[in-house]
Parts: C-alpha cells; sequence; structure tokens
C-alpha cells in the first residue's frame, strides 16, 4: 500500500469519528419537566393502581349490601316476634315493656291518634308490682286470674280515655305546670304518704311501685291534667257549683246550701259536716282540702276546689291544734266515660288487642 493510500484511510477514519463525537453530548441530555410529561407519568401510576382498586371497591360493596341486607332482616324479624308477643301473647315482661319504651308499638287508635302499648303497661305493670309485693297476691293461681284480667280491660279503657282527655286538653288550651306537680307532692309529703324526705319518697315509690320519682310525676301529670278537662268538660257540675258560690257570696247559708246541692250523701243532711277532726297526716286525707284549711279561719268558706273526682266548697269549723272540723258541698263530676262520649261520638276508638 502506498503513503497516498494510507493517509486516505486515516482521514477516513478521523472523519468517522468525529460524526460520532457529534451525537454523545445528547446521549447523557435527561428531558424537560412539564405539565404534560407529569398528566402522563400520573396516568400510569393510576392504571396500574386500577387494577387492585376495582377489587377493593366491589369486595366493599358487597359487605355493605350483605350488612343492609341483614339488618333489614333482622328487624323485620324482631318486628314479627315483638307483635307476636305484644298482640297475640299479650306479654307483659320487663324485656317487652323495656322495648316499647323505645319503640312506639300501638295498642289503639282515638280518632287519628295512636294510645301507646308503653302507655298501658306503665299502669298495668304499677298494678301488679304493687299486688304481688305489697299485697303478696300470687297471680299466677288460676283464683286470682279474674282480678287481673279485670283490671287489665279497666287500664286499658283508662289510657284510652286519657288519650281523650289530652286531645281535649290541647284543643282547650289546658295543660299542667311543673310548679303544680311540685306542689302536689309536697302535700303528699306533708301528709306522710310516701315518706317525708327524698331518700324515703324515692325509697317508697320503688318498693311499692317499681317507680322512679319520674315516673310518679308522670302519674301525677296525667292525675291532674284530668281533673282540670273535667271541671271544663262538665258543663252542669260546673254550672251548679258557680251557683252555690254565688249564692254562698249573697249571703246564703252554708247548711241549707249544701242540703240543695251536694252529692255528698253522708252529709248533706247535717250541713254538709264531715265527722270527725282531719288530720293532715292521714294517708287518706285529700291533699287538696287539707291545702285549703291551712289558709282558711275558723268560720270561712273557700272558692270552689278542683278534688279529682269532683268540684267542692269547704268551710271551716274548727282548728283544733293543727286538726280541722270542716263542713263541705260536694259537686261529683260525671262518670268520665259519659264526659268523654261526645268527643269519642266524633273520633272513633280502634282497638288492637282482645283482653
Amino acid at each position: 500500500m502506498n503513503k497516498f493510500s494510507t493517509q486516505n484511510e486515516r482521514f477516513k477514519k478521523l472523519r468517522l469519528s468525529k460524526k460520532s463525537r457529534a451525537v454523545e453530548p445528547n446521549e447523557g441530555k435527561v428531558d424537560r419537566v412539564t405539565n404534560e410529561t407529569v398528566a402522563e407519568a400520573r396516568e400510569d401510576v393510576l392504571k396500574s393502581a386500577r387494577k387492585f382498586i376495582y377489587p377493593l371497591t366491589h369486595s366493599k360493596h358487597k359487605v355493605l349490601t350483605v350488612s343492609t341486607a341483614l339488618v333489614i332482616v333482622g328487624l323485620v324479624g324482631f318486628s314479627i316476634f315483638m307483635s307476636f308477643a305484644l298482640y297475640r301473647k299479650k306479654d307483659t315482661s320487663n324485656f317487652t315493656y323495656h322495648v316499647t319504651q323505645v319503640v312506639p308499638f300501638p295498642i289503639a287508635k282515638t280518632g287519628s291518634s295512636f294510645v301507646l302499648y308503653e302507655n298501658y303497661l306503665f299502669e298495668l305493670k304499677r298494678y301488679i308490682y304493687y299486688y304481688t309485693n305489697v299485697e303478696n297476691v300470687d297471680f299466677s293461681d288460676p283464683n286470682n286470674k279474674p282480678q287481673l284480667d279485670d283490671q287489665k280491660v279497666k287500664i286499658l279503657q283508662k289510657v284510652i280515655n286519657l288519650s281523650y282527655i289530652k286531645q281535649l286538653a290541647k284543643e282547650k288550651g289546658i295543660t299542667v305546670s311543673d310548679e303544680e306537680i311540685d306542689s302536689r307532692i309536697v302535700e303528699l309529703k306533708k301528709q306522710n304518704r310516701l315518706g317525708n324526705n327524698d331518700k324515703v319518697f324515692q325509697d317508697t315509690l320503688k318498693d311499692f311501685y317499681n317507680w322512679s320519682v319520674e315516673d310518679f310525676r308522670r302519674s301525677i301529670r296525667n292525675d291532674i291534667l284530668t281533673s282540670k278537662v273535667m271541671a271544663v268538660v262538665d258543663i252542669d257540675t260546673r254550672s251548679d257549683a258557680n251557683k252555690a258560690l254565688d249564692e254562698l257570696k249573697n249571703g246564703g247559708d252554708f247548711t241549707a246550701l249544701a242540703a240543695k246541692y251536694s252529692d255528698d250523701t253522708s252529709t248533706k243532711n247535717s250541713g254538709g259536716e264531715v265527722p270527725g277532726y282531719l288530720d293532715p297526716k292521714d294517708r287518706n286525707s285529700i291533699s287538696e282540702e287539707v291545702a285549703t284549711l291551712a289558709v282558711l279561719k275558723p268560720g270561712e268558706t273557700s272558692d270552689i276546689i278542683n278534688i279529682g273526682y269532683g268540684l267542692e266548697i269547704i268551710k271551716i269549723l274548727e282548728d283544733k291544734d293543727g286538726k280541722y272540723r270542716y263542713a263541705r258541698i260536694l259537686f261529683s263530676f260525671e262518670p268520665i266515660d259519659d264526659a268523654l262520649n261526645e268527643i269519642k261520638s266524633q273520633e272513633k276508638t280502634t282497638v288492637y288487642i282482645k283482653l
């Protein structure tokens, strides 16, 4: 090979070497980060993650569906069980009572208002507890069954009537304040009916009725509301009481007015005088009478007072060391069923159990 050829070969290699070196600087260069490249990277990651997320999401949905179905089945089953216990078996156990305190099962309907099963059991269980634990009556004894059966009918009628009473009270704007309940309880404590201090009071309620103080207040509220409504709806009784009071204020003779108006057949012909002396601590005394006599002086007469089963005007004859000799003119309320006849004819009763 001549000298010229050798130089030509060297020249070719040098040119190739320069071309190669011209490309090398780009080989280590990093691409620029832009919004587009970030979006592409994110999409790649999400595509990979979806493979795992979909099965998990599907599983959660399935678990939720199954759980919801089980809850619905459980609630339906429980409702069927409770319906059988209450409406067929007429169970009065503590369990069913506690359920009715939470779930508003109805026992009757008065017009558009439901009478709750809990109201019925509230009264019935008080009765059963008292006679079982205080009077030692065994209601599992067939001989005592008629007594309980009769009471169940009376209590059902009582809570139905109370529903009508509450409707009338709402219509006429009649309410019972906490102060009225407090006052009634104070009078009962003075008479030592339920103990003369809070601890004894609570223990007595528990021992006699298995009641809390709030249960007792509820009962007192219902009693006061009933007497207030009766005083309004029994127009004839209220009218007679107002007439007698007007005559007294105009100089009428108490003895003569007792004979004319009083429904107390045992006293009306003796000037309305009640035999003996009323002891405020006597458990059988009427708290409204005691409270009224305490503020009267001998010879004075009261305004009309509501004693629960009627209206009354009383006259104090003698105060002997805190014990009272007195006379009264009694205006008895008509039976509550009769007083509610009008509203019952307009708002029909539907009963859901047969006793």
